[in-house]
């Protein structure tokens, strides 16, 4: 227990992160914002001019970082779900599709096949909790990231002087 009520915390290279959720602390909108300290010794100037000397004691500034929505559906039980118990369908069961979860459970995970695609689909993290959150992995966890092509990140013709 802490300052902040039962909230058990540790710290990954200053970085506050909640036990049970697997968090920055304080995320809000996929965003929580951490203490920068600068080294010793180093002198900053703000944008009004003035100068400080930091002592690496002191926070320069609160860096933001992304973080992600979670509600409480562990990646490893999800997992675990699917490989021992998903010819019952009890990975869909946790993730909150029930029909789903009746329908595999009644055909015996759709004869096997459903059961393994449903195990590729978790543990590649495409299928998710039902409500949209993420799930809770651990801080340096097996986390995926997923890339798309929006209009900001296409690949864009070179030009040539």
């Amino acid at each position: 227990s802490s300052v902040f009520g039962n909230i058990s915390r540790k710290f990954y290279n200053s970085v506050p992160v909640q036990d049970y959720t697997q968090e920055p602390l304080n995320c809000t909108n996929h965003t929580a914002y951490v203490p920068c300290h600068p080294a010793p010794n180093i002198t900053c100037k703000d944008h009004s001019g003035n100068e400080n000397n930091f002592t690496g004691k002191e926070v320069g500034f609160y860096k933001p970082i992304a973080c992600r929505n979670v509600n409480g559906y562990s990646y490893k039980v999800a997992v675990a779900l699917s490989l021992f118990l998903g010819w019952l369908g009890a990975d869909r069961f946790y993730l909150g599709y029930p029909a789903l979860g009746l329908l595999k459970f009644c055909t015996v995970g759709f004869c096997g096949i459903g059961s393994l695609i449903d195990f590729i689909l978790i543990s590649m993290q495409i299928v998710g909790p039902s409500d949209g959150s993420s799930y809770i992995i651990d801080y340096y966890g097996a986390r995926l990231t997923r890339l798309s092509i929006t209009n900001e990140t296409f690949r864009k013709t070179q030009t040539y002087p």
